[in-house]
């Protein structure tokens, strides 16, 4: 499969350069395309070697019975036929959740041979990582990944002009409205097909939907597959209900309760537990947002969970593609509150890659009088309300509501609008929404 870069790749490569580099962990669900962008990091060792740890047991054993980080490498040499040389080498741990030694090595690599450029990564790496009491802390480096995003696929497109054209656009300086058109159709393919790997590079092969169709049906079997081995003490079949039940209730609460009459509460919240670790599912938290950090007054109590990936939510709902297409309303593609989730995504993806991110929300439940701001971000010191809106039209009573009462002076709406300014309202077309993160960041710089 065709390589396309990755805002990751720029973490990967200054990883490598760093003099304060530590055997790096890169983290993620299950095929956002963690190896491939190892490989493509490789290209720049003279030697490469991967070890997959689900394919090897050699390699394995050597791991298992070997805890010499200087002994592991010349047993791994002589197993590959490759030399693992300090400066020279990117030795690539795939899988390594197969392989608790493997992981417990990684410290005593950064201890006996810093030199040596180390990546580990995993499927279901989180799971393997609360088995073990400690696996290197301070000495070991992260980096998350995702799907995706917008910008990337656009830029797997060769749209490169048009991402330019969006970055350099503002809430005081809109977009020229035939490019911002063709920026909605591109967001409108983006959201049916997601930002997996594979979907994407079976978009751009073949141009084909019914050919991305049938690539996400596998992904979905292949991750439904996967839930026999999230956990010994909960069965596979209540994950499913759960990962099922996350599209249904994606546009508001979840709830428990309305999962399945089969599955407890208890056995609910423990599967829902393992889909967010295994970073299948991410959640939307109530946050009181009166003041920075945001989280630091949440109230679990209240979440949204939504799936990590906008194609693999719309393929579970079965909607009709053919009709979406044809639509020239944004409300048919935008089922289950997609663009909420949208945004979410985005939100993620935009964030600094070295630390694992949450997403807030306000929500205020009164009778008579129920506000909900979609998302609540933390820019500098100041907090700021996101509203989302699927249309071009739309109340922002909820915004207004959470300004007034947190005395806040600045806003964000977005929509499929172009850019625009109302007072105290920023207007953020959907397809630029991680202008918001990407501009302050580039202000700190």
């Amino acid at each position: 499969m065709r390589y396309f870069s990755r805002h990751i790749d720029n973490h990967l490569i200054a990883w490598k350069d760093s003099k304060r580099r530590k055997p790096l962990l890169l983290r993620g669900a299950r095929q956002v395309g963690k190896s491939s962008a190892v490989r493509e990091l490789g290209k720049r060792f003279a030697n490469f070697v991967e070890v997959n740890f689900d394919e090897n047991d050699l390699a394995k054993e050597i791991f298992e019975n070997e805890k010499s980080p200087v002994e592991i490498c010349k047993q791994l040499s002589s197993l590959f036929g490759i030399e693992i040389k300090s400066g020279e080498t990117l030795l690539f741990l795939d899988e390594i959740q197969s392989c608790l030694p493997a992981i417990e090595s990684l410290r005593y690599f950064y201890e006996k041979i810093p030199e040596l450029h180390v990546v580990a990564a995993g499927s279901l790496l989180e799971f393997a990582l609360g088995k073990i009491s400690s696996y290197g802390v301070g000495r070991i480096n992260h980096l998350f990944m995702y799907p995706f995003s917008f910008e990337e696929y656009m830029n797997a497109k060769g749209k490169n002009l048009l991402i330019e054209t969006y970055r350099k656009s503002s809430p005081g300086n809109s977009i020229a409205q035939p490019l911002h058109k063709q920026l909605l159709k591109d967001l409108k393919d983006f959201l049916l097909l997601g930002g997996l790997p594979e979907v994407v590079a079976t978009y751009i092969e073949t141009d084909s939907y019914l050919e991305c169709q049938k690539v996400l049906d596998e992904l979905i079997v292949s991750f439904e597959d996967d839930f026999a081995k999230y956990h010994e003490h909960e069965r596979a079949l209540n994950i499913l209900e759960v990962f099922k039940s996350v599209v249904r209730q994606s546009n508001g609460k979840f709830v428990y309760e309305h999962v399945a009459p089969t599955v407890s509460a208890y056995h609910v919240k423990q599967s829902l537990d393992l889909l967010i670790k295994a970073g299948l599912v991410y959640t939307v938290t109530h946050s009181a947002a009166n003041g920075v950090p945001v989280g630091s007054e949440v109230n679990p109590k209240y979440r949204r969970c939504m799936l990590f990936d906008t194609g693999v939510h719309q393929r579970l709902l079965d909607l009709d593609i053919a009709q979406i297409l044809v639509a020239d309303d944004f409300e048919t593609v935008n089922k289950g509150t997609i663009a909420e989730m949208f945004v979410g995504h985005e939100l993620l993806k935009e964030a600094d890659s070295l630390l694992k991110h949450d997403l807030y929300c306000w929500h205020r439940e009164v009778k008579n009088a129920n506000a909900q701001v979609d998302y609540i971000v933390q820019i500098g010191q100041k907090i700021v309300p996101i509203e989302v809106k699927s249309g071009k039209k739309g109340s922002m009573n909820s915004l207004h509501t959470f300004m007034s009462e947190k005395q806040s002076n600045y806003g964000i709406r977005t929509s499929l609008e172009n850019f625009g300014q109302l007072p105290e309202i920023d207007i953020y077309p959907l397809y630029a929404i991680s202008n918001i993160i990407k501009n302050y960041n580039t202000q700190l710089k």
